[in-house]
């Protein structure tokens, strides 16, 4: 991206938490950035505000073009992106979505605490990394699945895993969309896709996902922590995985067909990483049912993962199920386009949200939240880097209104991969995060390079700027002791 393209972007600050990009310039509608002033520091250091801005100029876009405050540059949508089109007039965009369908957050609560951990951390890290392979192009020899058997566990979803005993009984009502998205066709999953994705449920991947062993370090609402059953000082695990090389060759078989599609509805775009499809198209409706499906990969990729993270436990401690109690809290995605219904403007909408790097955040009361989180809200994963903290919030009425029920998905990143790799030159990763007193296991000393601390915003910075906007409220805060990376 161009320095002077950088420099083009307006910012207006609006109050301490927002900054508005006016519509100029063809925009069909305003850019809406959510960073306070230490944030807005960054903001200018690569392409994103831009891509802000050329998401506000394609058809049929409702409300603005948002970014949160983990914002930095993606494809076509910048990452930390939210934006919401019409059914009818409007359009969806797999840059909107990216590469990694569905890479989202669980989290879990056990009856455990420090003191339970022991002496036993260092053999519990183990044996996650044992039980859960990891790394690039990782693959699971314990689980091969034919043609029909993996085409149900694209259309059904975690019932898929609730069918063959992967799962406790509250697990699926505590996942977003209860762990399946309606309309996925795997008639619409390439059989190159199916292939990448035949063997790697179960797995982590690399880059930024991740199994990691923490403890309640703070409680910021009691009131809902207890109803979530944390605790301080309490030990829970969070897995951040998502659709593996089945969703990232269903986004690049989409991205090259898309740019032959969007001209053929006479559809000009500003950038031609953001080629569409009318959502109520022939197209559309293939590239949703196909998102849908990996979507589903996704969430029974997290589910088997959490199969095994529960037997390690129990193996490792000589736990019974009821001893460790290790209950799904919640599950949220990210990287999605979803049909919804919203309220704008005074009346209801069908809508087509786009959410990359961007997660849901829907209100108390919502229909779409379990029953037993109604009285609080959303639960709201947000992780950190592997050498700091995450937080655990839930949503608001105010971010239904302003934001389509939508909020961050993590801290966001400073530095390019490449960057980070030249910054850990020489240094010990594994080391200075052990002197730390947290434990790291991964396939490759690569992504620990890749994900250190540094290169990442403090993701204490970021959900100031949320929480401060009235988009979700904090109930606890993490800290990492042992952390499983690819």
């Amino acid at each position: 991206m161009a320095d002077k393209n950088r420099e083009s972007v307006k910012l207006q600050r609006i109050d301490e938490w927002r900054l508005r990009i006016p519509a100029e310039d063809g925009m069909n509608a305003e850019g809406l950035v959510f960073a306070d002033e230490r944030l807005e520091e960054g903001l200018r250091k690569d392409g994103s505000l831009h891509q802000v801005a050329n998401v506000a100029r394609l058809p049929g876009i409702v409300g603005r073009s948002m970014a949160m405050p983990d914002i930095h540059q993606g494809y076509g949508f910048p990452i930390g992106g939210v934006a919401a089109f019409d059914v009818e007039d409007g359009v969806v965009s797999p840059g909107g979505v990216g590469y990694d369908i569905n890479c989202g957050v669980r989290l879990m609560r056990t009856d455990l605490d420090l003191e339970d951990l022991g002496k036993d951390l260092d053999t519990l890290a183990n044996g996650l990394a044992n039980s859960i392979p990891s790394g690039v192009g990782s693959k699971r020899s314990d689980l091969k699945l034919s043609a029909r058997e993996l085409a149900k566990v694209l259309e059904s979803g975690v019932e898929w895993a609730e069918s063959r005993g992967y799962t406790d009984a509250s697990d699926r009502e505590r996942i977003e969309s209860q762990g399946c998205l309606q309309g996925a066709d795997a008639g619409k999953v390439s059989q190159r896709a199916m292939e990448r994705g035949r063997n790697q449920l179960g797995t982590l991947g690399a880059g930024n996902h991740f199994v990691e062993v923490g403890v309640v370090d703070e409680v910021n609402d009691s009131r809902a922590a207890d109803l979530l059953g944390l605790q301080k000082g309490g030990i829970t695990v969070m897995v951040h995985t998502g659709s593996r090389g089945l969703g990232h060759q269903v986004c690049d078989d989409s991205l090259k067909r898309m740019p032959k599609t969007a001209r053929r509805y006479g559809i000009e775009l500003a950038d031609r990483q953001l080629a569409c499809a009318p959502v109520d198209s022939p197209e559309g409706r293939d590239y949703l049912a196909a998102m849908s499906a990996a979507a589903n990969f996704a969430f029974v990729n997290r589910q088997l993962i959490t199969y095994w993270v529960r037997e390690t436990f129990m193996r490792v401690l000589e736990l019974s199920p009821s001893d460790l109690k290790m209950n799904l809290i919640y599950d949220v995605a990210h990287n999605m386009a979803k049909l919804e219904t919203h309220e704008f403007e005074g009346q209801k909408r069908r809508l087509c949200i786009h959410r990359k790097g961007a997660t849901r955040a829907f209100a108390p009361g919502h229909p779409e939240i379990p029953g037993e989180y109604r009285a609080i809200g959303q639960p709201v994963l947000i992780p950190g880097d592997m050498g700091r903290y995450s937080h655990m919030l839930v949503g608001t009425v105010h971010a239904m209104a302003e934001t389509f029920g939508s909020t961050c998905h993590g801290a966001g990143r400073l530095m390019s991969r490449s960057k980070a790799r030249k910054s850990a030159r020489g240094r010990s990763i594994a080391r200075e995060l052990g002197d730390r007193g947290i434990l790291v296991r991964s396939a490759s000393r690569a992504t620990l390079a890749e994900e250190i601390s540094e290169a990442y915003k403090d993701v204490d910075d970021v959900v100031r700027v949320v929480e401060g906007a009235g988009l979700c409220k904090r109930v606890v805060k993490l800290r990492p002791l042992a952390v499983i990376k690819g």
